[in-house]
């Protein structure tokens, strides 16, 4: 039987060997692991330790009926794990399968990866890190969560504190009000949804949020983790097998999203994370895998009231998608206005779609985008991008809206050869993109300015500009 670590035990100093020689205590990294409640049925795919120290590895599902056994596949179950770190240490990992061919993606967030024997892999990072282990492409792969120290955690028994200790919880739907903070401690899976509605909420912690016993749209909260209201934070958990959109932001002001774990495409719609008619929205040191879009903003209201989709920000995360978009901004959106949104510092390790769709409609103003210092894994895909104004299935008002002020710098494509279109397009005269910057984006090696036949531009835009990296002065 396994024992749970209890909560606000001091952590354990271990050593990192380099060597025949050991470092002193003071200078090692400090770990923390989070043993599984007994009930959980763990992956039989991976063992894993960290410094010597075991860490259970959970499971999670792909494409449970009624969308299993169709055309496409995505590569069946999977695995995830969590640990804390602070510092320079070897994960070492031991599996049944050939670990032989395994990838690292992405590549740079790990030092060195040392393949011991045919089944056993010492994979060294230099402090917190999120990262996907994959001995067959998108088969089965390890994700790893390497997060850092929890600072401050709430304590038990504060009466603003709505706490879950390790276990295993059947707890269905989670209401929040004002205030309020939710803390899911590590080695704990928490079986249902958040609805949080109000000021000052929080919800934290290193356990599991699970929707995995819930079909398709049916979960006990609106969304995974339905929000409104002002100065939220959802911060350090891992989300499984979402059974609708996951972390939906809604008519919010102040929202913080940090090193939260999304291990989904157990169903279909099941996005990441939608900030829905919501303003200054930081997304920060995510790892998303999702079946459907990793984060699509969405003018779902038109009201005065409900406002526009304004200051959003995605930054430092790593994102995976099976069936959709990486990115989609404009798609049922209708409030007047989508703008300052900056998606930067970003790897894109698995896409099938196009991985950026901008296509704005019912008059709504795209502007003011900003994507920088993005990398993307390539498997052969037609598109990268399209800006285009459109008219869709989603729309109540059958009109296309506008793009404006976009810039792509220094995106790059790497991988298998293909077409990786960049398209752009305007709807009629009125309804147009303009003003759009592409530099430094590559494929292969081969910046867009170099390759015309990839630049798709169409009728009804101005101003689009290709061209190199800026050199120094």
């Amino acid at each position: 039987m396994r024992t749970n670590i209890a909560f606000g035990l001091l952590i354990a100093v271990c050593t990192i060997s380099s060597g025949n020689a050991t470092s002193r205590a003071a200078d090692a990294a400090k770990i923390v692991t989070y043993p599984a409640p007994p009930e959980e049925r763990l992956s039989q795919d991976y063992e894993i330790t960290v410094n010597g120290q075991k860490v259970d590895a959970y499971a999670a599902r792909v494409l449970d009926p009624p969308f299993a056994g169709k055309d496409w596949d995505y590569g069946g179950p999977y695995s995830f794990a969590n640990f804390d770190t602070d510092g320079r240490i070897t994960v070492r990992i031991k599996s049944p399968r050939s670990l032989q061919n395994t990838v690292v993606r992405p590549k740079h967030s790990v030092e060195s990866v040392e393949h011991v024997d045919d089944h056993t892999l010492a994979i060294t990072i230099d402090g917190p890190r999120k990262f996907s282990v994959e001995p067959d492409g998108k088969k089965g792969p390890l994700l790893l969560f390497a997060n850092p120290l929890e600072e401050n955690p709430p304590k038990q028994g504060d009466p603003n504190v709505v706490y879950f200790g390790p276990g295993t919880h059947n707890a269905g739907k989670i209401s929040l009000s004002s205030n309020q903070t939710l803390y899911l401690a590590g080695g704990a899976v928490v079986k249902g949804g958040i609805l949080a509605e109000g000021d000052n909420i929080r919800i934290t912690g290193r356990g599991i949020l699970d929707g995995s016993d819930w079909e398709w749209r049916k979960g006990p909260t609106p969304m995974v983790v339905s929000l409104q209201g002002n100065h939220l934070e959802v911060s350090g958990i891992t989300i499984r097998g979402a059974s609708h959109w996951t972390i939906v932001p809604r008519n919010c002001r102040d929202v913080v999203v940090r090193g939260v774990k999304i291990c989904g495409s157990r169903v279909q719609n099941d996005d990441g994370i939608n900030p829905c008619n919501s303003q200054d929205v930081l997304i920060t040191d995510c790892f998303i895998r999702s079946d459907d879009d990793c984060v699509a903003m969405k003018g779902l209201d038109e009201s005065a009231t409900a406002g526009n989709v304004e200051r959003v920000t995605v930054e430092n995360c790593v994102l995976w998608c099976d069936r959709a978009r990486i990115f989609l901004l404009g798609h049922e959106s209708r409030a007047p206005f989508m703008r300052q949104i900056k998606l930067r510092n970003l790897d894109i390790i698995h896409f099938t779609m196009t991985a950026f769709l901008f296509e704005p409609g019912e008059d709504m103003r795209l502007e003011d985008v900003t994507v920088e210092n993005v990398r993307l894994h390539g498997e052969g895909q037609r598109e990268l991008a399209r800006l285009k104004p459109v008219v869709n299935q989603y729309m109540r008002r059958k009109v296309p809206g506008f793009v404006r002020n976009v810039r792509f710098e220094n995106v790059s494509v790497d991988g298998a050869p293909g077409e990786y279109l960049f398209q752009i397009e305007g709807a009629d005269p009125q309804h147009n993109v303009q003003d759009v910057v592409l530099q430094n984006v590559k494929v292969n090696g081969q910046l867009l300015s170099e390759t015309p036949a990839r630049l798709k531009t169409g009728m009804f835009t101005e101003r689009i500009e290709t061209s190199a990296p800026q050199s120094k002065p």
